[in-house]
């Protein structure tokens, strides 16, 4: 069994000493809400947003992107679990905007094995073999927070599921200072009807 193994499985004993009547959680849910945001090690969405268990959904995958499947996710938490109101929530110092489509598909034809990256940008060991199927994937990499705030905001905004009574709020987390920072356009884009 590997350190990190042990240090889980640890931990969730610990966890389940304490779990008390959290089996009991509803699985809606209680505030009604859902956060799309990035997967960063760094935010912590519980605690940037006030949040016990039971209380929100937290949707996240590389960037907090509106990609289909994080809009499959907000569909399901509004049409099956009730929640009214969505939130995407970006950060400064984001990983996605350190590359792009191309750079990505570079990489994964050098090999499969961890990239490094440095100031003169992105490295491959190019040792094992690689891929050529990264050059048919959008990555969905950032160029600008802010813009990419709104271009989801506005994705979710104009997906044919998504009813126009839920309104859609567009925010960037501050990583320095752990403040969110709203992105007044997409929030205005995501206005409820």
């Amino acid at each position: 069994m590997s350190k990190i193994v042990e240090e889980v499985m640890s931990a969730n004993a610990a966890y389940v000493a304490d779990f008390g009547d959290k089996g009991a959680l509803p699985m809606p849910p209680g505030r009604h809400f859902a956060i799309l945001t990035c997967m960063d090690a760094r935010l912590d969405p519980a605690k940037y947003a006030g949040l016990a268990e039971g209380d929100a959904h937290v949707i996240r995958n590389a960037g907090g992107r509106a990609s289909d499947d994080a809009i499959r996710s907000l569909v399901i938490s509004y049409k099956l679990l009730g929640t009214r109101e969505w939130f995407v929530i970006h950060h400064t110092d984001c990983g996605m905007e350190t590359f792009n489509n191309e750079i990505m598909a570079d990489l994964l034809a050098g090999s499969l094995r961890t990239a490094s990256v440095d100031e003169t940008g992105w490295h491959d060991s190019n040792a094992g073999g690689g891929t050529t199927d990264g050059a048919f994937v959008e990555w969905l990499t950032i160029g600008d927070q802010a813009k990419s705030v709104l271009a989801d905001v506005q994705r979710i905004r104009n997906s044919s599921m998504v009813p126009g009574d839920i309104p859609i709020y567009g925010y960037i987390y501050d990583c320095k200072t752990g403040k969110l920072i709203e992105v007044p356009e997409a929030t205005e884009a995501g206005r409820a009807e």
